[in-house]
């Protein structure tokens, strides 16, 4: 009896809620939140009534949610015959070397890098040591972020990587003398070169005794690093830190349509490796037009890092790192194929280490309370599963890329190069310097050789000829196979 009122009530106004979407003008009508929403989406909603609350620039964590770089309009090439897959129980070299012109290069286990993330600026201490335990457990360095050097992260990192930043926190030499390299940040993916900071009101005790800030004042994050206000001022710099701590000295840049030339002025002091942090970077909680309308997709700024290098003459000399948005396998050896050495993680890492702990916060709070300086549950966080879970997920990744690399016939994963992919997309298979899935390799470079004998002065081609050819893939073009370290 009961069951049948309770289905007639439902039923009831499950009708005249039907009734009323099917009759009213949309403009009393409740389905207009559907068509709202679909025009200005959800989050622009959100994220506008944040706006008229404050009236300040939103933090947003873990960077933008808009994917520019399309990697999966890339695939790999496996081998059957034309060359043979790598044999059974051939062991796959898995090392990377960054900086091998320094006086002591940095040289890695795995090719899968911490990316900066700063305690204090961003994440907690535990946060900090659970990834630079991680790292270590696999092989692979951490980054300080724009922070000062923290003991109990460094004692942590077998391998340990400081910013060179803004703030000035790690531009002792004390702190310096104690890097496995040197990365001077003029910027990042996600916030640019914009002024950042933590004001004095966000800061605690510890917060204001590791950083050195006296109370009251605010701990800035400039738009210039201190003492470079030219680009002119900027090469010797490099050199200084290259002759008095002999590590490898990088360059963190947001990923710019200048980059040629910030590349360029970096290789006039000797940079050792260049840093390419594309839009789709994340970060602990940048405004968001920085991260969704700043900067070039990791990309597109990978492949032209890459192909302004090669023309320099000084690929073999100067690493690549590429970072922003790369969150898989998959990813990681497509950014190594197109050139870089070694790729930085950030937000998948974060993820990778929480594992169940993502349960910490939730479900009244969002994850990255776990992980936070300012995070509710940064104390809760256990250090030890964090680290071993970042370790077998790194592992993880790097056993599929090892798969991956045999099927390819390799047996190092540096020897993966342009000619071991293809791309889906015409103008993107162009502009990345690999083959298109749509044309075979013989059709492909015959068309070419075909159109430039017809209009060898061709305005519109993106490259001439010749450094098509040096740039594409196959044999005809040439190897393009990375040497190895």
């Amino acid at each position: 009896m009961l069951t049948r009122i309770v289905h007639r009530i439902i039923n009831s106004v499950a009708d005249a809620v039907m009734n009323r979407m099917m009759q009213d003008p949309y403009t009393e009508n409740l389905f207009s939140y559907v068509t709202i929403t679909q025009k200005l989406t959800l989050r622009a909603i959100v994220e506008a009534a944040m706006r008229a609350e404050s009236g300040k620039p939103i933090p947003r964590p873990l960077g933008s949610p808009i994917v520019l770089s399309r990697w999966e309009q890339l695939m790999f090439n496996p081998v059957h015959l034309y060359r043979m897959p790598t044999q059974d129980g051939v062991r796959v070299q898995t090392g990377v070397t960054i900086g091998p012109k320094a006086k002591k290069p940095l040289m890695l286990e795995i090719p899968i890098l911490i990316s900066g993330m700063s305690y204090g600026g961003a994440l907690g201490l535990k946060a900090k040591q659970a990834l630079a335990r991680g790292a270590s457990m696999a092989g692979t360095a951490t980054n300080s972020g724009e922070a000062p050097l923290v003991p109990e992260e460094r004692r942590e990192a077998r391998y340990f990587i400081g910013q060179y930043n803004r703030g000035g926190w790690m531009n002792d030499h004390e702190s310096l003398s104690q890097l496995d390299a040197i990365e001077i940040q003029l910027g990042q993916g996600a916030q640019a070169s914009a002024p950042m900071g933590t004001s004095s009101w966000q800061m605690d005790d510890e917060f204001r005794r590791r950083f050195n800030i006296p109370e009251g004042e605010d701990a800035p994050i400039h738009s210039r690093l201190k003492g470079v206000n030219r680009p002119e001022e900027f090469p010797p710099l490099v050199r200084k830190l290259r002759q008095t701590y002999g590590v490898p000295v990088g360059l963190k840049t947001c990923a710019t349509h200048y980059l040629e030339d910030e590349i360029d002025c970096a290789l006039e002091g000797g940079i050792d490796y260049i840093v390419v942090d594309g839009a789709e970077a994340g970060t602990h909680g940048g405004p968001t037009t920085l991260q969704d309308d700043v900067g070039l997709p990791t990309l597109y700024a990978l492949a032209r890092t890459v192909r302004h290098l090669e023309k320099r003459g000084v690929k073999h000399e100067v690493s690549v790192i590429a970072a922003g948005g790369l969150t898989t396998p998959g990813h990681f050896l497509k950014a190594m194929a197109l050139g870089a050495d070694a790729v930085y993680i950030g937000s998948i890492a974060l993820v990778a280490m929480l594992q169940t702990q993502f349960n910490l916060a939730s479900p009244f709070e969002p994850p990255v309370q776990s992980v936070l300086y300012h995070g509710k549950f940064k104390e809760d966080l256990n250090i030890e599963q964090g680290a071993e879970h970042l370790a077998k997920f790194l592992k993880s990744c790097v056993e599929e890329m090892k798969l991956t690399a045999i099927s390819l016939g390799k047996t190092d994963l540096q020897q993966i190069g342009r000619d071991d992919l293809v791309c889906m997309d015409r103008e993107l298979a162009t502009v990345l310097g690999v083959d298109y899935a749509g044309w075979s390799r013989a059709e492909q470079r015959a068309a070419k050789k075909e159109e430039m004998a017809l209009k060898p002065n061709k305005a519109d081609s993106l490259w001439k000829w010749d450094d098509f050819m040096s740039y594409t893939s196959g044999d005809e073009a040439g190897d393009t196979t990375k040497p190895l370290h």
